[in-house]
């Protein structure tokens, strides 16, 4: 893992500042980035980041076989490093990294969010209103061609289902979200892949945590390719994996594992 920036930095003369200033909400405020071969777009969405919230920007590159690692330092991010490919595995190796008291907000590396509203996914958190924030598509806004019909139908029946189990009502699993990660970690996240989000609704249910929905605007890509809701395959996976989380929670019963 490279060195923890606590100041921001410019790649070239001219170029946007990479927003790592240290924030004034009292806590420290981390914005994780899990990017698997993004190295079109991850520049971009990381020089389009605003200043004054985020205390560190870490990049958590899961395997990618292209330059997404070293373009994210040049952007003055910290890079941590994971071998294995999977949306969990990249959010788990940031966690691992993070202080107990941290607020993390885990972004999409392809600027299809916008890191300006961050704001309204950490203020409900310390506000003492909220312990789980996710920022709503589905309430907010969507470009067209963002949101698909697929991932809306997938978003209600897994939300649905985790509402009629659980009593956790909320429209989206939207990955734009904030924690702290102490809470987190008392979550025991296990899951590597793509059952992450729902995984992390679906033990906030079981532990009777605080949710809070924001609505968020949600656009294309700017750049590379659409690994999951663009391809019918992966997205086929994405859905049974989602599926299987709920079904395997709601067999196995509402208590946790114990830590």
């Amino acid at each position: 893992m490279s060195t923890l920036n606590t100041r921001s930095r410019k790649k070239n003369p001219g170029d946007a500042e990479v927003a790592v200033d240290t924030p004034g909400f009292g806590s420290p405020v981390w914005l994780v980035i899990p990017a698997y071969n993004e190295q079109d777009v991850i520049a971009q969405t990381l020089l389009r980041l605003p200043s004054g919230i985020f205390s560190q920007v870490v990049v958590a590159d899961n395997g990618s076989d292209d330059n997404t690692a070293a373009i994210a330092r040049e952007s003055g991010a910290t890079v941590i490093s994971i071998p294995e490919r999977g949306y969990g595995a990249a959010c788990l190796a940031a966690l691992a990294q993070a202080p107990d008291d941290a607020i993390l907000v885990f972004l999409q590396a392809d600027s299809s969010e916008d890191a300006a509203e961050a704001t309204l996914l950490i203020e409900p958190i310390l506000r003492g209103e909220a312990d789980l924030v996710i920022g709503s598509r589905v309430l907010g806004h969507a470009s067209k061609g963002a949101l698909r019909s697929h991932q809306r139908f997938g978003n209600w029946l897994a939300t649905s289902l985790i509402g009629l189990i659980w009593g956790q009502h909320a429209t989206d699993l939207g990955p734009f979200r904030a924690i702290r990660a102490g809470l987190l970690r008392q979550l025991n996240m296990q899951d590597r892949n793509y059952g992450w989000t729902v995984e992390m609704q679906v033990r906030s249910a079981q532990l009777r945590l605080r949710l809070k929905e924001v609505p968020v605007r949600y656009g294309l890509r700017l750049a590379g390719e659409d690994k999951v809701s663009g391809n019918w395959s992966a997205s086929l996976n994405a859905g049974t994996k989602i599926l299987w989380v709920i079904a395997r929670a709601a067999f196995r019963g509402s208590r946790l594992p114990q830590q």
